[in-house]
């Protein structure tokens, strides 16, 4: 079995209206990476949207898409929340969020009902999205002495490697995130130097 490198998530935020029998479902898409961003940014539609009747939402995080919720907001359990989510699924997307504002048209629809219009909207905005593929990567903390940073930034650039921080003092201590199919050649460069060590974190 082959591991994966890559994930698929959006690039910015989109947006789609679906309506019936009066009611509107403003699907409200986005690229999040933290549970933070989401409370803020439900808050915010609430907040713009005070009007409405509720705002359903559901988001997955992370490269293993372990960290997901799905909430109904007030509509019958696993109307709302679960079709928005199942979307977000079929589209293979995670540190994705997408939010249902609902305006109450004064029609009932049903629990059926409820559940086409969530995944309708949810559908028709992530249709609407630019996904993109980024690739996995690890963090690797690196230290070296100064003469030997050339190296370690040479092997760095040659693995597609981004130096997230870099701290020259006495010693130099850099911080890289890696590409996860280039992580393991990567480290070996880094090692065979014996000139750059490899520290779990920078408390080492």
């Amino acid at each position: 079995m082959t591991d994966i490198t890559t994930y698929q998530t959006l690039s910015s935020p989109c947006e789609a209206e679906f309506k019936d029998k009066g009611s509107r479902f403003i699907a409200y898409a986005y690229p999040v990476l933290t549970a933070d961003e989401v409370k803020t940014i439900v808050e915010n539609l609430r907040q713009e949207h005070h009007k409405a009747r509720h705002w359903c939402y559901a988001y997955r995080l992370g490269v293993d898409g372990n960290q997901f919720r799905a909430n109904d907001d007030g509509e019958p359990s696993g109307s709302a929340g679960r079709p928005i989510l199942g979307q977000i699924d079929s589209f293979e997307l995670t540190d994705c969020l997408v939010v249902v504002v609902r305006y109450f048209g004064g029609t009932l629809l049903g629990v059926s009902g409820l559940i086409h219009a969530y995944k309708t909207s949810t559908q028709m905005a992530l249709q609407s999205a630019q996904i993109i593929e980024k690739n996995i990567e690890k963090t690797v903390y690196l230290r070296c002495d100064y003469p030997y940073l050339n190296d370690a930034l040479r092997i760095a650039k040659n693995h597609h490697a981004n130096i997230i921080t870099q701290d020259l003092q006495l010693d130099c201590r850099l911080t890289v995130r890696v590409p996860l199919a280039d992580y393991a050649s990567a480290v070996s460069a880094w090692q065979h130097t014996r000139t750059i060590d490899i520290l779990d974190d920078f408390q080492s």
